[in-house]
């Protein structure tokens, strides 16, 4: 399997393209710019299986409904934040002054760890909350890569001071669910650039003691 780093808007929110051998992928959070992930898709000759969404804070779903309309593409996010993809208040956008951000509900909702097969793809959804109360990760073990949206981060973790966010729980989330893994896995996160578990876990000052 390929991935495919692809910062989209004002807060370079990281989308991450997914693909295979026979040209499918899966697109995890779309969060502006859908022209730039039209552009890619085209480009490597990519039809998309479906859209996951990590969390639906506004900068991570602006891109939803241009994206799932041209490909007819299903919508997976959290069952906790179904109602967030509607509403301004709840996705941060109104709050933060960018315009009020929607998108349709998503077309399934996920509730507790799992593994989740879509298309050609399988994979492992891992409850993640601390960033938002439906924070999930997408776990491709195969591949040894994490998606881990806005939980960690090279050198950081996500924030917690939005509505719904737990410094506590986010902790709970990375070391009984992310930590785990092999070192080696690679972390896709949300913002910044690639790292890996065993990095985490050396070096990053808010993990300490873990």
């Amino acid at each position: 399997m390929e991935w495919y780093q692809l910062p989209l808007g004002p807060l370079q929110t990281n989308c991450y393209i997914l693909s295979n051998r026979n040209n499918s992928c899966l697109i995890i959070d779309p969060g502006e710019e859908a022209e730039k992930v039209f552009r890619y898709l085209n480009q490597k000759k990519l039809k998309p299986a479906a859209i996951l969404l990590t969390h639906a804070h506004f900068d991570h779903i602006g891109a939803v409904e241009p994206i799932r309309g041209k490909y007819s593409v299903p919508v997976y996010l959290h069952t906790q934040e179904k109602k967030w993809l509607s509403d301004p208040v709840l996705n941060g956008s109104r709050l933060f002054g960018m315009g009020e951000v929607k998108a349709e509900p998503a077309d399934y909702l996920l509730s507790g760890n799992q593994d989740l097969s879509i298309g050609e793809f399988t994979f492992t959804v891992l409850e993640t909350p601390g960033h938002s109360p439906g924070s999930i990760s997408f776990y491709f073990q195969e591949a040894g890569l994490v998606a881990s949206g806005d939980a960690l981060f090279q050198g950081s973790i996500g924030r917690t001071d939005l509505p719904g966010g737990s410094h506590e729980t986010l902790l709970k989330s990375i070391h009984k669910k992310l930590l785990v893994m092999p070192e080696e896995t690679l972390v896709l996160s949300g913002h910044g650039p690639v790292t890996t578990i065993g990095q985490e876990m050396d070096s990053n000052p808010f993990l300490n003691g873990f």
